[in-house]
């Protein structure tokens, strides 16, 4: 059976909002003797190409990774020649999947509540909600936040259960208000933001491009909440699933764990 490795991309394979971290490369490259890489991710393609576009050019890694941002509900799977570049081949509408109904309410609750946010000691920063396609990324404050702005939230974040904590408890009664609890997943996106998307298009909808793989998945965020729980959990079953702490922790992981299991079972 043809195997994949699923990598989370932020902290897991990048330090949040940056680049690869370099020391993986050669583990990538070991790795990919023996199976596939994909990198299944909440965010979008823009995103990816700024963060991996040096793994998306290595040539002894390319023809081997596939790209799956939006939590894989946009796929690009490997280039086939040199001349080629990922392209999308795969994806989904969350506007078309909802209706224009529910969509906008949940546009119209996300803005309200941020406009409710200047009661906080928050560092805004602008650019705070971005729709993806298959689901929209909320960040309270802003995707152009700098290191301190984040560090400064996540100090807000770690108090008293969480303020992201907090905010998901006060979006899942505004769902059932809206009779769409049904419809619609809020998870915690990286270290500031949240996920918003339809019913079952969390990572485990990533798994669905690879019926025929055996699939084994690393990430970071795997506890109650974060957005790498699903996938973590269903193939934790098997025995396949890590969660990391750092890039050297995924570093160790791919070293120590994936690349001998792996090999031992060729």
């Amino acid at each position: 059976m043809k195997k994949i490795v699923l990598f989370d991309m932020d902290g897991t394979l990048t330090p949040p909002r940056k680049e690869l971290d370099r020391d993986l490369i050669p583990a990538l490259r070991e790795l990919a003797k023996i199976s596939e890489i994909g990198i299944v991710t909440g965010s979008d393609h823009n995103y990816v190409l700024q963060q991996m576009g040096l793994l998306m050019e290595n040539t002894e890694i390319r023809y081997k990774l596939h790209i799956l941002p939006c939590n894989g509900t946009k796929y690009y799977p490997p280039p086939l020649s040199a001349s080629q570049k990922h392209e999308l081949t795969f994806e989904k509408n969350m506007r078309e999947e909802l209706g224009e109904m529910h969509f906008s309410s949940i546009m119209q609750q996300i803005l309200q509540r941020q406009a409710q946010l200047h009661l906080y000691n928050l560092p805004f920063t602008g650019h705070f909600v971005d729709y993806r396609g298959s689901m929209i990324n909320w960040c309270p404050i802003g995707r152009n936040a700098n290191d301190s702005d984040r560090e400064r939230f996540a100090r807000l974040d770690g108090r008293n259960s969480g303020f992201r904590h907090d905010e998901t408890t006060s979006f899942k009664k505004f769902l059932h208000r809206d009779t769409i609890y049904e419809k619609v997943e809020i998870k915690l996106g990286g270290e500031t933001s949240f996920d918003i998307y339809p019913k079952g298009w969390d990572k485990t909808f990533a798994l669905q491009h690879f019926e025929d793989y055996q699939c084994w998945f690393v990430g970071d965020r795997c506890g109650n909440g974060g957005n790498d729980q699903t996938i973590y959990e269903r193939l934790r079953v098997n025995g396949r699933s890590f969660k990391t702490e750092s890039t050297k922790d995924t570093l160790r992981l791919i070293f120590d764990e994936i690349i001998p299991r792996i090999a031992n079972d060729q």
